[in-house]
């Protein structure tokens, strides 16, 4: 996902969007999850000098990927879609100014209830063992950069570290996320729930558990290719409206529903229910796995207690 806070901030993104052949290429990777240049420049009768233009400005927009691959006849640089949605805020927000932002690292959760398959990685090693739930409470669990889980949750102790005589008016939470398949399995919903400070947000459902042919961007060499490779990017957010992900609205619990006591710990937590319709899991990566290379990001915005 491209988050985008303001017109002028996406300007760039509009201009590489203006073309009708940059479309017509970010459809045809669409339709075909990726697409070598060779093929693209026949598929719209380019020449590869002018296809090299177009595929340049959407790689510098962050919209496409190129990477080079052997071939018979040596390199193909091979081009596919990282990105699933563009979200684009045209009103301004109240607080530009005053905002707590934060980094949480995947693996610094303060308490959890999981059920296999699980696991836990940094960009080393597998901590512990595959599939045994003991080690998400090993010391070492605190550096992981990726974690995967079937059922149950993970929780994160946000700090609320806004000063004194001060409100919240809107928590953003931005994550890596996918589903937790046994293997890799790109069509594998699961409804993932959220919570803060024991009120449920809401739920989102992931398409799948990603991975296959195409490993994440971060993901290190030594991950197995058979295991979770690269999640969707997700803004959950919080205000006086209600509650969003990508500015879709989840639910109706608003910021002064959460009753935030001055100081007070936000606890977060990330959920498979035991009801869910689509118990499939979640895998969270870090910034050294999957696609975006970023931790779980937090931006609190306040304002003066009125």
């Amino acid at each position: 996902m491209i988050h985008i806070t303001s017109l002028e901030e996406g300007l760039e993104l509009f201009k590489a969007l203006g073309s009708d052949v940059r479309i017509q290429i970010l459809n045809i990777l669409l339709e075909n999850d990726h697409m070598s240049m060779n093929q693209l420049a026949t598929e719209l009768k380019l020449s590869n000098g002018a296809l090299t233009g177009h595929i340049k400005k959407l790689e510098e927009c962050g919209l496409i990927s190129t990477s080079n691959e052997s071939a018979s006849h040596g390199n193909s640089k091979i081009c596919s879609v990282i990105q699933d949605k563009i979200v684009v805020e045209i009103e301004k927000p109240e607080d530009l100014t005053n905002v707590f932002t934060t980094d949480i690292k995947v693996g610094q959760f303060s308490k959890y209830d999981i059920c296999p398959t699980c696991g836990l990685a940094n960009s080393q090693s597998v901590i512990g063992e595959i599939d045994d739930s003991r080690y998400f409470s090993h010391p070492d669990h605190f550096n992981a950069d990726i974690l995967w889980f079937t059922k149950g949750y993970v929780e994160y102790s946000l700090p609320n570290l806004i000063p004194s005589n001060n409100q919240i008016t809107q928590i953003s939470i931005s994550f890596e996320i996918s589903s937790e398949a046994p293997g890799i399995d790109n069509n594998w919903p699961s409804d993932i729930s959220f919570s803060l400070n024991g009120k449920k947000l809401g739920m989102w459902t992931s398409p799948g558990d990603f991975g296959g042919e195409i490993r994440g961007m971060f993901t290190p060499d030594w991950f197995p290719p058979n295991w979770n490779q690269y999640g969707l990017l997700k803004l959950l957010v919080v205000n006086k409206h209600g509650t969003f992900i990508d500015g879709l609205q989840i639910s109706d619990i608003t910021i002064e529903d959460l009753e935030l006591a001055q100081g007070a710990p936000l606890d977060f937590r990330i959920a498979v229910e035991d009801d869910a319709e689509h118990i499939g899991g979640v895998t969270l990566f870090g910034k050294t796995f999957g696609n975006y290379g970023q931790d779980i990001r937090v931006a609190i915005n306040y304002c003066p207690v009125k």
